[in-house]
């Protein structure tokens, strides 16, 4: 005779659905079957965003208050995800900051709410425009200011010219180059356009 297992809570959630000859019904174990299942969204989401070199626990906290139904205060987000409150708070405030992330208040309630955006491509044109802002951008500035260092630069001699004309011209290069990434990268995170959508429904369609 078939016997109940333990909810996924106790037993992994792999196993569980193996072993059981039925899916689970009662709400318990409907309930852990949910809780697990969000559980490794999170860590998966924490791995993949750690190799794009975003902190792996800000990535889990976003992921967190995407996946739950509900705004969560600091408290719970330390005791679901087990990280220090100084942890909790620093990466909610940079979610915040990112603006992937929006405070909220309960009423008869003195602590914060914190929810995230559920649109997706709002979410990825969110993340896109603070990466450029981050990581394109300065390069950028910079770039341009190494170019101006040469661009008088006065040669004495047909050898020091020919060596600051190659220089330039790699600099230009690159610089045409992150432009246009640039350029393009605009045109994504324009709030009133739909660039990524269309960019990706463009590339799914080439072979």
């Amino acid at each position: 005779m078939w016997q109940r297992q333990p909810p996924p809570s106790i037993l992994p959630l792999r196993r569980y659905l193996l072993t059981t000859r039925t899916p689970p019904t009662e709400k318990a174990d409907l309930l852990a079957v949910i809780h697990e299942s969000q559980d490794r969204f999170v860590n998966a989401w924490g791995k993949m965003a750690s190799s794009w070199g975003i902190p792996r626990t800000m990535a889990e906290v976003h992921a967190l208050l995407y996946i739950c139904p509900e705004p969560l205060n600091a408290d719970e987000v330390m005791e679901r995800l087990q990280i220090s409150r100084g942890n909790a708070s620093m990466s909610l405030r940079a979610l915040v900051d990112w603006g992937l992330v929006s405070r909220q208040h309960k009423r008869g309630d003195r602590k914060e709410y914190f929810q995230t955006e559920t649109d997706v491509w709002k979410l990825f044109r969110i993340i896109l425009r603070e990466r450029k802002k981050r990581e394109i951008d300065p390069v950028l500035v910079s770039l341009h200011e190494i170019r101006d260092l040469t661009e008088r630069a006065e040669a004495p001699d047909k050898e020091v010219k020919n060596l600051v004309s190659q220089h330039n011209e790699k600099l230009d290069a690159m610089i045409e180059f992150i432009d246009m990434v640039d350029g393009l990268a605009n045109r994504f995170i324009s709030p009133r356009g739909h660039g990524l959508k269309i960019a990706a429904a463009v590339l799914s369609r080439v072979s």
